[in-house]
């Protein structure tokens, strides 16, 4: 057991961080990159889909979720950077758990990354994939339905369309997308009539293959492998993709902010408290939960200190503005658009898109498609890259094998075969597999890296007080404290469904950490030499 706690000693970490030559990776980033990654990670489709369901929980209050999920997140932010700044190596979460916590936390919480940025980067391909249809029909395109979705949400997705047209044809009255026609489209596919099945597989047309439908997601497939072709050529050239990405989606959100704000109504936010947060507290933390899949992505950051010129200066104001910049910007969407619409009448689907569509401003909706494509663009590109940097990390420290995950491009400096390794993964997993549960486990997933980044916080301060720091986390242990309690809390609002699938996840990563990371842990390797020699 002794062994399994065993740490990587700060030495031995800030010695790595010196490192340099044609086998490490290359420091080319300074602090506008950072915080663009930071941005690029952040802003994706949640700010505009998750904000209509988000409000069905909290109303009006809705504000004060993103308020509660950013906390809960500036808390692990300044935790973060302490540690990026003191411990410049690529890894993030998994790294500062190895020098803390010892070698079995750090394998789970690497574990624990890869749900989060690799099913991240398959969960996001899916969403890239949707809002590219839709910037296709914009221009009179259509795909065939077997060749845009896996072959359960082609299906999934036909029978909905035809629930549609079932329940618009039963009551025109209703309006698409408000609570009334989404109940009334939901009470038709629970119902499953042999008609709804008929019609369905006659609009997927999906082609056969021994006498099984197929179905496969193009679209996802392309763009990952096509974001990992970028990845391959250069963290230098990734990150100004990534910073012009950023800048077309930043646009786009100050484009509704500008717009939106000359509709609102201020009546819609409500009189008291009532009105504003009609479903009180525990409506307010629900939507809090739900809507921090839209904060996933800024701890990528931490994972690129070993690229970055001035780590110990620039990673913290990376993290740390990244969040400032993004949060500022979901709390002043919600405010629009709950002060656009009565919040019982937003729709859930799109509800940016649907209020501007309301009023007639099709040109706005169609800008709110390309801003959520881009979103997802940068999202996809940030989590595949902050996915390669981990696995490079404990593939050096012998806890996966080097040749695959650790070996450098003598030309890119980049890990390039664990990078089209992961990035072929993400294609393959987005386009042929339903990944809406696998989504949903990401958010369980990340919550949990912030409570042990916090947790390791308040250990270090303990067992090395004197080590330098560039930055200090303030008010410790308050802050790390604060930081465990508020994700703690999403985590349990998340519920117990999504908590056995952690549970059986971190026991997959437990099974190959005994047969394969142990045995080749180069700590675990040293502790035995030291062993032998006494």
């Amino acid at each position: 057991m002794a062994n399994l706690l065993a740490r990587k000693s700060m030495h031995v970490l800030l010695e790595e961080a010196k490192e340099a030559g044609d086998h490490t990776l290359k420091r080319t980033l300074g602090v506008l990159q950072l915080t663009s990654l930071g941005v690029g990670a952040v802003i994706g489709a949640g700010i505009f889909v998750m904000a209509g369901l988000g409000a069905h929980y909290a109303g009006p209050g809705l504000m004060l979720s993103f308020v509660l999920s950013g906390l809960g997140c500036a808390f692990a932010a300044l935790c973060y950077a302490e540690f990026a700044a003191m411990i410049p190596l690529a890894g993030s979460a998994y790294t500062y758990a190895y020098a803390t916590l010892g070698e079995i936390f750090a394998w789970i919480i690497g574990w624990d990354l890869t749900l989060e940025y690799a099913m991240g980067a398959s969960t996001v391909s899916s969403g890239w994939s949707n809002h590219f249809i839709e910037l296709l029909n914009i221009f009179g395109i259509k795909m065939p339905l077997w060749l845009a979705y896996d072959h359960w949400t082609g299906l999934r997705t036909a029978e909905g369309i035809v629930a549609r047209q079932l329940a618009q044809a039963s009551d025109p009255s209703l309006a698409p997308g408000t609570q009334a026609f989404m109940a009334k489209v939901s009470a038709i596919s629970a119902e499953h009539s042999p008609l709804l099945v008929q019609k369905a597989h006659e609009l997927l047309g999906a082609p056969q293959m021994f006498g099984v439908e197929i179905g496969f997601n193009l679209p996802a497939f392309l763009i990952a492998l096509v974001i990992t072709a970028i990845l391959v050529v250069g963290i230098k050239e990734s990150a100004q993709f990534n910073a012009t990405i950023v800048v077309v989606k930043v646009a786009v959100v100050l484009f509704v902010l500008g717009l939106g704000i000359t509709y609102v109504d201020t009546a819609n936010w409500g009189s008291d408290w009532n009105s504003f947060a009609p479903h009180g507290l525990s409506g307010v933390g629900a939507a809090a939960a739900y809507i921090f899949f839209a904060y996933i992505g800024f701890d990528a950051v931490s994972t690129t200190a070993q690229e970055a010129k001035n780590p110990q200066r620039d990673l913290p104001i990376g993290i740390i503005l990244s969040l400032i910049i993004c949060t500022v910007l979901y709390i002043g969407v919600a405010a629009v658009l709950t002060g656009m619409v009565p919040w019982r009448e937003i729709n859930i689907e799109a509800p940016i898109a649907r209020a501007f569509l309301d009023r007639g401003l099709v040109g706005p909706s169609h800008i709110i498609t390309v801003g959520a494509l881009a979103g997802l663009t940068s999202v996809m590109l940030v989590m595949l890259l902050g996915q390669t940097r981990v696995l490079y990390s404990m593939a050096n420290d012998g806890l996966l094998p080097k040749k695959v995950f650790a070996e450098i491009h003598p030309k890119f400096r980049t890990p390039w075969k664990n990078t089209i390794l992961v990035g072929l993964l993400a294609a393959i997993v987005g386009s042929v597999t339903p990944i809406d549960d696998i989504g949903k486990m990401v958010n369980i997933g990340t919550l949990l890296a912030f409570v042990i980044v916090c947790v390791a916080i308040i250990v270090l301060r303990k067992t090395d007080p004197d080590q330098p720091r560039p930055f200090r986390t303030p008010l410790v242990p308050l802050i790390p404290i604060l930081g465990i309690i508020f994700n703690g809390y999403m985590m349990y609002e998340l519920g117990w469904v999504n908590w056995a699938r952690l549970i059986i996840w971190l026991g997959i990563g437990l099974v190959v950490y005994f047969m394969y990371g142990k045995n080749h842990s180069r700590v675990q390797l040293a502790l035995q030499l030291n062993a032998k020699n006494r």
